[in-house]
């Protein structure tokens, strides 16, 4: 599995989402950002991605740093 496959996969979930992914085909980082996580706790929406994923997750990606935030945290963050 290589980071853009991991990127599709997450953005065919969450198609408002901006999705950065990186990583060596082992290891993955990623950040998506996302107005659908407005409403939801840190749990959900690491769920919400871990959905996307599937059994990918289980099987494919043997590890993944992910960080979510809602359009508004990222704005705060970047500043």
């Amino acid at each position: 599995m290589q980071a853009e496959d991991i990127k599709q996969l997450i953005q065919a979930a969450l198609p408002d989402a901006e999705v950065t992914v990186t990583g060596d085909g082992d290891h993955f980082d990623a950040t998506v950002v996302s107005a659908s996580f407005r409403e939801l706790s840190m749990v959900k929406q690491h769920q919400s991605v871990y959905a996307a994923l599937g059994d990918r997750f289980r099987n494919e990606i043997h590890a993944l740093s992910l960080h979510t935030y809602t359009p508004e945290q990222w704005a705060r963050r970047v500043q």
